[in-house]
């Protein structure tokens, strides 16, 4: 966010790379995240390769989101990186005319990873490819998804200090009861049992879906249901929400504002999660709120279509509720598709068990980290 981020983070990639011999660590791979890493393989393929040191290095490069790519002015190639004009001419590190820190990133990789294996295949089409998608398309062959892990120590509903009553799978019902009467209590909301709780946890920005739930926000609480949302972002979402808990003050506790001791009462409290993202290259919000059995409303897109299963009442397999297109009155049916099941106790119970035994550790994706790094070894 500073007016000098270019040089900042060519510095940045400069200077890890000239520190390795002196504090006398040579890695085998060097893990790269996002356009602010994005010029570490130029400078370690172009630029200190000719040191025996750096020769055998690999690098693996992720994309956590592909709208925040680094976009500089050519002039930056001689002021700042310092590099021959000819690789910003190839397009190494050239998109539509600029400096690219992120295609720096894909082209000086070794591998590519997002965050979830659907989002590493919708961005090579233009609506999720950010401009970068041909580039995606043409390199596929090393671009793989991988999900984020959860911090299941720092999530855990059996040892949050946060939350009022503490619990396990087999204690839900009673417990989160009384979680969600404490935090009506301290919300100023009405205290009525049998009302469900539905909850949002987020930054208050367009790509989150948030224009879908303003179109049906009025309609929603219209039914026998309770509100709760906890972020900052965009003014006119934030004054949005302020304006219907005006309205709603039984009914709707709009917090704007970052609160990590809230965000863990809303997840212990609710008894759903509404998620209706626009994209998710992965999202942690699902996971945590599977953990503590808020069941996930979400839309298919990115690392929501690969951890929320849709619930089938007649099986009972599936932890969550989800809709495939961008449109608010699925999101609208869907949620009272939810609220249908959860006036069903033994179906609702069944729900929360399959949400709460959902395992999104970071064991499996420790493990395939291992699996990418062996196979980057051999190339």
């Amino acid at each position: 966010g500073y007016g000098d981020d270019a040089e900042r983070f060519a510095y940045f990639c400069r200077a890890v790379l000239t520190m390795l011999p002196a504090v006398g660590f040579k890695p085998d791979i060097i893990h790269c995240n996002d356009w602010h890493t994005g010029l570490m393989g130029v400078f370690l393929k172009e630029d200190f390769r000719h040191d025996d040191f750096y020769k055998d290095m690999k690098l693996v490069y992720t994309i956590h989101n592909l709208k925040y790519q680094g976009i500089y002015p050519p002039s930056i190639m001689r002021d700042i990186i310092g590099l021959p004009q000819e690789l910003f001419d190839k397009g190494n590190l050239e998109c539509d005319g600029c400096v690219n820190y992120m295609k720096s990133g894909l082209v000086y990789a070794d591998r590519v990873t997002t965050v979830s294996p659907t989002y590493a295949q919708e961005i090579t089409y233009p609506y999720f490819g950010e401009g970068l998608d041909g580039y995606i398309r043409a390199n596929r062959g090393k671009v793989s998804g991988i999900l984020n892990g959860l911090d299941v120590d720092a999530y855990n509903p059996e040892t949050d200090p946060y939350i009022k009553k503490q619990y396990s799978v087999d204690t839900a019902r009673a417990d989160k009861r009384e979680n969600k009467d404490a935090l009506r209590a301290e919300l100023g909301l009405r205290i009525k049992r049998g009302v469900p709780l539905i909850a949002m946890v987020t930054r208050l920005v367009e790509d989150k879906g948030l224009d879908l739930v303003m179109r049906i926000m009025d309609e929603l609480v219209d039914d026998e249901v309770q509100l709760v949302l906890v972020g900052t972002g965009d003014a006119g979402y934030e004054d949005a929400f302020r304006e219907l808990a005006y309205r709603h003050p039984n009914k709707v506790s709009a917090n704007i504002m970052f609160n990590e001791a809230l965000a863990h009462k809303v997840y212990a409290a609710s008894d759903m999660f509404l998620m209706p993202s626009r994209y998710e290259p992965c999202g942690l919000s699902q996971l945590i709120a599977l953990r503590y059995g808020s069941i996930p409303i979400v839309r298919e897109t990115g690392g929501l279509k690969d951890t929320v299963q849709p619930f089938d009442k007649y099986s009972k397999q599936g932890n969550g509720l989800t809709f495939p297109n961008f449109n608010a009155h699925e999101l609208l049916f869907t949620t009272k598709r939810a609220l249908g099941y959860y006036e069903d106790d033994s179906l609702w119970d069944q729900l929360v068990r399959n949400a709460m035994t959902s395992d999104y550790s970071w064991n499996q994706s420790a493990d395939a980290y291992i699996s990418l790094y062996e196979s980057v070894l051999q190339l």
